[in-house]
Protein backbone atom coordinates (compact mmCIF):
# COMPACT_ATOMS: atom_id res chain seq x y z
CA UNK A 1 0.00 0.00 0.00
CA UNK A 2 1.30 3.45 -0.96
CA UNK A 3 -0.09 6.52 0.78
CA UNK A 4 1.02 9.89 -0.58
CA UNK A 5 1.02 13.06 1.52
CA UNK A 6 1.20 16.22 -0.59
CA UNK A 7 3.32 19.23 0.35
CA UNK A 8 0.06 21.15 0.70
CA UNK A 9 -1.22 18.69 3.31
CA UNK A 10 1.88 19.22 5.49
CA UNK A 11 1.86 21.92 8.15
CA UNK A 12 3.38 24.98 6.46
CA UNK A 13 4.72 27.78 8.63
CA UNK A 14 6.65 31.06 8.38
CA UNK A 15 7.97 32.65 11.56
CA UNK A 16 10.22 35.08 9.72
CA UNK A 17 13.52 33.70 11.02
CA UNK A 18 12.29 30.11 10.49
CA UNK A 19 10.06 28.72 7.77
CA UNK A 20 9.28 25.32 6.37
CA UNK A 21 6.95 22.35 6.80
CA UNK A 22 6.16 19.50 9.19
CA UNK A 23 5.25 16.15 7.62
CA UNK A 24 4.13 14.76 11.02
CA UNK A 25 2.42 16.29 14.05
CA UNK A 26 4.94 18.62 15.66
CA UNK A 27 4.82 21.57 18.06
CA UNK A 28 1.51 23.39 17.77
CA UNK A 29 0.46 21.25 14.78
CA UNK A 30 -1.39 18.12 15.89
CA UNK A 31 -3.17 15.57 13.73
CA UNK A 32 -4.12 12.44 15.70
CA UNK A 33 -3.97 10.41 12.47
CA UNK A 34 -0.45 11.61 11.63
CA UNK A 35 1.85 11.18 14.61
CA UNK A 36 4.19 8.39 13.53
CA UNK A 37 5.25 5.89 10.88
CA UNK A 38 6.88 2.96 12.62
CA UNK A 39 9.59 4.49 14.86
CA UNK A 40 9.61 7.72 12.81
CA UNK A 41 8.15 10.74 14.57
CA UNK A 42 9.38 13.87 12.76
CA UNK A 43 10.31 15.01 9.25
CA UNK A 44 10.76 18.78 9.29
CA UNK A 45 11.99 20.70 6.24
CA UNK A 46 13.38 23.87 7.86
CA UNK A 47 15.01 27.01 6.50
CA UNK A 48 16.75 29.18 9.12
CA UNK A 49 17.55 32.83 8.38
CA UNK A 50 21.15 34.12 8.58
CA UNK A 51 22.39 34.57 12.12
CA UNK A 52 19.35 32.91 13.69
CA UNK A 53 18.62 29.53 15.23
CA UNK A 54 17.17 27.44 18.03
CA UNK A 55 18.31 28.37 21.55
CA UNK A 56 19.34 25.80 24.14
CA UNK A 57 16.62 23.18 24.58
CA UNK A 58 16.47 19.62 25.96
CA UNK A 59 15.67 16.24 24.40
CA UNK A 60 15.49 12.72 25.77
CA UNK A 61 15.00 9.22 24.34
CA UNK A 62 15.05 10.31 20.72
CA UNK A 63 17.38 9.71 17.76
CA UNK A 64 17.71 13.09 16.00
CA UNK A 65 19.25 13.34 12.53
CA UNK A 66 19.97 16.63 10.75
CA UNK A 67 20.73 16.57 7.01
CA UNK A 68 21.90 19.93 5.68
CA UNK A 69 20.72 20.64 2.11
CA UNK A 70 22.24 24.11 1.65
CA UNK A 71 24.10 26.61 3.79
CA UNK A 72 25.70 25.67 7.13
CA UNK A 73 24.32 24.45 10.46
CA UNK A 74 26.17 24.89 13.76
CA UNK A 75 25.50 22.50 16.65
CA UNK A 76 26.57 22.92 20.29
CA UNK A 77 25.53 20.74 23.24
CA UNK A 78 26.11 20.19 26.94
CA UNK A 79 28.21 17.10 26.13
CA UNK A 80 30.92 19.43 24.82
CA UNK A 81 30.32 18.88 21.11
CA UNK A 82 30.60 21.73 18.60
CA UNK A 83 30.24 21.16 14.85
CA UNK A 84 29.39 22.98 11.63
CA UNK A 85 27.85 21.00 8.80
CA UNK A 86 27.05 21.73 5.15
CA UNK A 87 25.67 19.63 2.28
CA UNK A 88 27.39 16.26 2.41
CA UNK A 89 27.37 16.32 6.20
CA UNK A 90 25.14 14.49 8.67
CA UNK A 91 24.59 15.23 12.36
CA UNK A 92 23.15 12.58 14.70
CA UNK A 93 22.28 13.09 18.36
CA UNK A 94 21.11 10.20 20.54
CA UNK A 95 19.38 12.12 23.32
CA UNK A 96 19.11 9.09 25.62
CA UNK A 97 18.73 10.06 29.29
CA UNK A 98 18.91 13.74 28.33
CA UNK A 99 20.89 16.25 26.31
CA UNK A 100 20.68 20.01 25.77
CA UNK A 101 21.71 21.54 22.46
CA UNK A 102 21.46 24.57 20.21
CA UNK A 103 21.20 24.71 16.42
CA UNK A 104 22.24 27.92 14.72
CA UNK A 105 22.92 29.36 11.28
CA UNK A 106 26.46 30.80 11.57
CA UNK A 107 26.28 32.73 8.29
CA UNK A 108 25.52 36.46 8.21
CA UNK A 109 24.25 36.29 4.64
CA UNK A 110 23.07 32.81 3.64
CA UNK A 111 20.06 30.85 4.95
CA UNK A 112 20.48 27.20 5.87
CA UNK A 113 18.01 24.54 4.75
CA UNK A 114 17.93 21.22 6.55
CA UNK A 115 15.85 18.13 7.09
CA UNK A 116 15.44 17.28 10.76
CA UNK A 117 14.33 13.71 11.41
CA UNK A 118 13.35 12.15 14.75
CA UNK A 119 13.07 8.43 15.51
CA UNK A 120 12.29 6.48 18.65
CA UNK A 121 15.42 4.63 19.80
CA UNK A 122 15.72 0.87 19.88
CA UNK A 123 16.42 1.08 23.65
CA UNK A 124 15.34 3.87 26.00
CA UNK A 125 17.44 5.33 28.80
CA UNK A 126 20.87 4.99 27.20
CA UNK A 127 23.73 7.45 27.62
CA UNK A 128 23.40 10.48 25.30
CA UNK A 129 25.86 10.81 22.42
CA UNK A 130 26.53 12.91 19.33
CA UNK A 131 28.40 12.29 16.11
CA UNK A 132 28.87 13.71 12.63
CA UNK A 133 29.79 12.16 9.31
CA UNK A 134 30.33 13.08 5.68
CA UNK A 135 29.42 11.51 2.36
CA UNK A 136 30.57 12.42 -1.13
CA UNK A 137 27.63 14.19 -2.87
CA UNK A 138 28.93 12.96 -6.24
CA UNK A 139 28.08 9.40 -5.13
CA UNK A 140 24.37 10.26 -5.05
CA UNK A 141 24.16 10.37 -8.84
CA UNK A 142 21.95 7.62 -10.23
CA UNK A 143 21.70 5.62 -7.01
CA UNK A 144 20.38 5.55 -3.45
CA UNK A 145 23.35 6.03 -1.13
CA UNK A 146 23.07 4.95 2.53
CA UNK A 147 24.12 7.84 4.79
CA UNK A 148 22.69 6.71 8.17
CA UNK A 149 22.48 3.07 9.34
CA UNK A 150 22.69 0.95 12.51
CA UNK A 151 26.42 0.32 11.99
CA UNK A 152 28.89 3.12 11.38
CA UNK A 153 31.04 2.85 8.25
CA UNK A 154 32.93 5.13 5.90
CA UNK A 155 30.48 7.88 4.87
CA UNK A 156 27.73 6.34 7.05
CA UNK A 157 26.64 7.71 10.45
CA UNK A 158 25.38 5.18 13.00
CA UNK A 159 21.98 5.35 14.69
CA UNK A 160 20.46 3.39 17.59
CA UNK A 161 17.54 2.01 15.59
CA UNK A 162 17.01 -0.73 12.98
CA UNK A 163 16.71 1.64 10.01
CA UNK A 164 18.66 3.14 7.12
CA UNK A 165 18.43 6.58 5.49
CA UNK A 166 19.31 6.85 1.79
CA UNK A 167 19.79 9.90 -0.42
CA UNK A 168 19.82 9.75 -4.21
CA UNK A 169 19.80 11.88 -7.35
CA UNK A 170 18.20 10.88 -10.64
CA UNK A 171 18.36 12.71 -13.96
CA UNK A 172 15.17 12.96 -15.96
CA UNK A 173 14.22 9.49 -17.23
CA UNK A 174 16.48 7.65 -14.75
CA UNK A 175 15.21 5.05 -12.29
CA UNK A 176 16.26 4.63 -8.66
CA UNK A 177 15.74 1.04 -7.52
CA UNK A 178 15.37 -0.03 -3.88
CA UNK A 179 15.07 -3.45 -2.23
CA UNK A 180 14.41 -4.29 1.42
CA UNK A 181 13.40 -7.27 3.55
CA UNK A 182 9.74 -8.26 3.59
CA UNK A 183 7.55 -6.87 6.36
CA UNK A 184 9.26 -3.48 6.60
CA UNK A 185 8.17 0.08 5.82
CA UNK A 186 9.44 2.68 3.34
CA UNK A 187 9.24 6.44 3.85
CA UNK A 188 10.00 8.74 0.90
CA UNK A 189 10.50 12.51 0.94
CA UNK A 190 11.08 14.42 -2.30
CA UNK A 191 13.57 17.25 -1.85
CA UNK A 192 13.86 18.47 -5.45
CA UNK A 193 12.37 17.67 -8.86
CA UNK A 194 9.63 15.19 -9.67
CA UNK A 195 9.43 11.39 -9.49
CA UNK A 196 6.82 8.77 -10.36
CA UNK A 197 6.00 5.94 -7.96
CA UNK A 198 5.30 2.33 -9.06
CA UNK A 199 1.54 2.99 -8.96
CA UNK A 200 2.02 6.03 -11.26
CA UNK A 201 1.41 8.56 -8.49
CA UNK A 202 3.77 11.55 -8.82
CA UNK A 203 5.78 13.19 -6.07
CA UNK A 204 6.75 16.86 -6.23
CA UNK A 205 8.99 18.85 -3.85
CA UNK A 206 7.77 18.55 -0.27
CA UNK A 207 5.58 15.53 -1.01
CA UNK A 208 6.12 12.33 0.97
CA UNK A 209 4.98 8.73 0.65
CA UNK A 210 4.56 5.93 3.19
CA UNK A 211 4.72 2.40 1.83
CA UNK A 212 3.82 -0.88 3.53
CA UNK A 213 3.51 -4.39 2.14
CA UNK A 214 6.10 -3.99 -0.62
CA UNK A 215 9.78 -4.97 -0.45
CA UNK A 216 10.86 -3.39 -3.73
CA UNK A 217 10.54 0.07 -5.20
CA UNK A 218 11.40 1.90 -8.40
CA UNK A 219 11.29 5.68 -8.60
CA UNK A 220 11.33 7.20 -12.09
CA UNK A 221 12.54 10.79 -12.43
CA UNK A 222 10.20 12.97 -14.49
CA UNK A 223 12.47 15.93 -13.68
CA UNK A 224 15.99 15.94 -12.26
CA UNK A 225 15.35 14.87 -8.68
CA UNK A 226 16.89 14.64 -5.21
CA UNK A 227 15.09 12.17 -2.94
CA UNK A 228 15.35 10.69 0.55
CA UNK A 229 14.26 7.09 1.16
CA UNK A 230 14.14 5.55 4.65
CA UNK A 231 13.95 1.81 5.36
CA UNK A 232 12.03 1.35 8.63
CA UNK A 233 10.89 -1.60 10.77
Amino acid sequence: MIKVYSAESAHQFDHGWLKGSHSFSFGDFYDPDNTAFGPMRVCNDDTIAPGRGFGAHPHSDMEIVSIVLSGKLRHEDNLGNVAETEFGGIQRMSAGTGAIHTEHNPSDTEPVRLLQLWFMPRTRGTAPSYTTGRFDPAKLEGKLLPVVAPERAEEIVDIAQDMTIYLGRAAIGQELAFEQEAGRRIFIYLIEGQVKLPDDQVLRPGDSARIEGSSSLKLTAEEDALVMVIDLP
